[in-house]
């Protein structure tokens, strides 16, 4: 195996990286532990919540900062900063949030043609409550995102890229789940199917179709150490990814403070986290680091230099509120993008 799963040079594909995920605008605010407590929620996890629910969280913020997100695009967006070509896959309602967030996708040059659902059915929102420690804890509404269907999958778009990048959030709702196994079943060899899972909760949830797809469809694994270890029912992380590597091309996890991990059957590369002054929000960290990894990968770069990037990007965004960068990752990057 090459350093790169992508061969650029057989490729005549048009976009580097295409999200697929729930498309959400993110509604962020600073809060206490004792809130926590006091909304009973997990900290650190993402709560699939209704829309009764939410309208009670949103009722109890009075600061907030309002942004169209979700983790896939958050890591689109991040592709674009860097200099990459980007496509998403997610589903809004025909109403004022939906606008805002195709007005973002417009301005940031993002390709996103996916059918609105009904005006009735209103976007979906994800409350994150960030806490002192930078920590954030998610609660989201999905909205019209619940309802994408393989329907709505623009199968020309997926074949139009270099990598294929799935959210593993949206394995919680049947329709989508299926959306995104006929994504996977569309590439050709010229396409790379990336995976992040997401959540450990989310794994716990499902494991075994997940190890199903991945064994199926994944080249590329993005995980957390939390994540890769609940996946493979270990609290061996080096086993965990031996055994990811034996069933994948390439597996990354990344380890918060302490750097991340990038290995294939036939090397690993193990990555400091970037030096970042002051951690004000953990909100989207994952998320830039894939956004950086792709991006590299969908160059052809070697491991280490797209891990780099990747650290890049999520030290950045973990610097200030908000799941998007801030600052153009491009030149923050230099010679490395």
């Amino acid at each position: 195996m090459s350093n790169s799963v992508v061969d650029t040079d057989k490729s005549d594909k048009q976009l580097d990286v295409v999200g697929f995920g729930n498309a959400l605008v993110d509604v962020l605010s600073h809060q206490n532990d004792e809130f926590l407590e006091r909304i009973n929620v997990t900290k650190g996890a993402m709560h699939l919540i209704d829309n009764e629910r939410s309208a009670e969280l949103y009722s109890l913020i009075a600061e907030r900062k309002t942004v169209s997100g979700g983790s896939a695009a958050n890591t689109v967006i991040g592709v674009g900063s860097l200099g990459g070509s980007a496509g998403y896959i997610g589903r809004v309602a025909d109403d004022d949030l939906g606008d805002i967030f195709a007005k973002d996708m417009a301005e940031l040059k993002i390709f996103h043609n996916t059918p609105r659902a009904p005006r009735h059915d209103s976007t979906g929102r994800c409350l994150i409550f960030v806490t002192p420690d930078g920590e954030r804890t998610l609660n989201t509404f999905l909205g019209a995102s619940n309802g994408l269907t393989t329907s709505d999958v623009d199968l020309a778009l997926v074949q139009r890229a270099k990598i294929l990048f799935l959210e593993g959030y949206l394995w919680d709702l049947p329709g989508a789940k299926k959306a995104m196994e006929a994504a996977a079943s569309a590439v050709d060899l010229n396409t790379k199917v990336a995976l992040t899972l997401s959540d450990s909760f989310c794994v716990d949830r499902h494991r075994d179709s997940f190890l199903n797809l991945i064994s199926d469809h994944v080249d590329v694994l993005l995980a957390n150490d939390h994540e890769i270890l609940s996946l493979f029912e270990t609290e061996n992380l080096n086993l965990a990814i031996q055994r990811a590597t034996s069933i994948v091309s390439l597996a990354s996890v990344t380890k918060g403070p302490t750097g991340s991990v990038i290995a294939s059957n036939s090397e690993t590369v193990s990555l400091e986290a970037a030096n970042v002054r002051e951690v004000v929000d953990k909100t989207g960290a994952g998320d830039l680091y894939a956004a950086g990894l792709l991006y590299g990968l969908a160059q052809g770069y070697e491991l280490e230099r797209c891990g780099k990037l990747g650290a890049i990007a999520a030290g950045e965004v973990i610097s200030h509120m908000g799941p998007r960068p801030e600052t153009n990752l491009r030149q923050l990057a230099g010679d490395l993008a």
